[in-house]
């Protein structure tokens, strides 16, 4: 039995199980396979970005199988229309849910806990319009859907709620819009996943790269796709200046979100140095690819 599968049979008595982690992917690897360890593709459109991107990592059934039910978790935080890049880009999700139909899901959920109201972030964002027409269940979160798991590593944290239906997915597929951020500098895949995070994520701010780390290890996604079509430059994460967007026609995917988090730096020709938590991530080990040693395969549309 899958882990995920045991969390869902056993429901709330995770924590007093001390069952709470999630594992780290759920990759299914092809035998003999040659797939890099992360690509990057530029210049096209999101739905071609996407589908050149899965090509070279050697195709979306390396990680979804027949009856999978599949999370896709974008950034839809706040009231803004795509145009402004503070959410992820609505072409790209309703691609992936196609894409992950194609593999065999048997159902895709797309969800995020929103910053400002959810009815108008749904709508502002068109993934709500988008997704559905795609094929995916799109629902608001619900408070009464996190369950509190345990973070058996956590040097800061024991324990936080994390959303039901995230931990309960077969598969998970993290698609962030790479953004600036006032207080982290960058948001990209370790920080979107704070959209499955309940209780107080206000606290989580205080000491935010040793609790954000504490909670993310236990809740790594099976992939990540990191939304560069569109990249919030300045005032980020809410933006609202279109002047403050640069439209960079972007895609990054690994099965290693530190990895993707560490590559998006380069859209912003930032260093290691100056983001904390990614900094952090490697320091304790989240990473599957050593920062220097990345086989990353580059394509170009143009």
């Amino acid at each position: 039995m899958r882990r995920r599968k045991f969390l869902r049979y056993t429901g709330t008595g995770l924590l007093g199980l001390g069952l709470g982690a999630v594992p780290a992917g759920n990759i299914i690897r092809a035998a003999g396979s040659n797939a890099p360890d992360a690509v990057w593709v530029e210049n096209g459109e999101p739905a071609a970005l996407l589908q050149a991107a899965i090509e070279a990592y050697g195709g979306m059934r390396r990680f979804i199988t027949d009856g999978d039910v599949v999370v896709i978790k974008p950034n839809i935080a706040w009231d803004r229309a795509p145009e402004f890049a503070s959410t992820t880009n609505p072409e790209l999700v309703a691609a992936l849910v196609k894409v992950c139909r194609e593999a065999g899901a048997k159902e895709v959920k797309v969800f995020d806990r929103t910053c400002n109201n959810p009815r108008r972030c749904y709508r502002s964002s068109r993934i709500e319009e988008v997704a559905k027409s795609a094929g995916a269940d799109v629902d608001q979160v619900r408070d009464y859907l996190f369950t509190d798991i345990s973070l058996a590593n956590g040097e800061e944290l024991s324990e936080w709620p994390i959303y039901r239906d995230y931990l309960e997915a077969d598969k998970v597929i993290n698609v962030p819009i790479a953004k600036v951020h006032s207080m982290s500098t960058v948001t990209v895949g370790l920080k979107n996943l704070m959209g499955v995070m309940g209780g107080d994520r206000g606290s989580i701010h205080n000491r935010f790269t040793t609790k954000l780390i504490d909670i993310d290890q236990e809740i790594l996604p099976t992939l990540t796709i990191v939304d560069a079509y569109r990249v919030l430059m300045h005032n980020g994460p809410v933006g609202g200046d279109l002047a403050d967007v640069k439209t960079a026609r972007t895609l990054i995917m690994s099965d290693c979100t530190v990895t993707a988090d560490a590559l998006a730096l380069r859209l912003f020709d930032y260093q290691m140095d100056q983001v904390e938590h990614i900094k952090e991530a490697y320091r304790r080990g989240l990473n599957k690819y050593a920062l220097d040693g990345v086989n990353l395969k580059t394509v170009n549309l143009s």
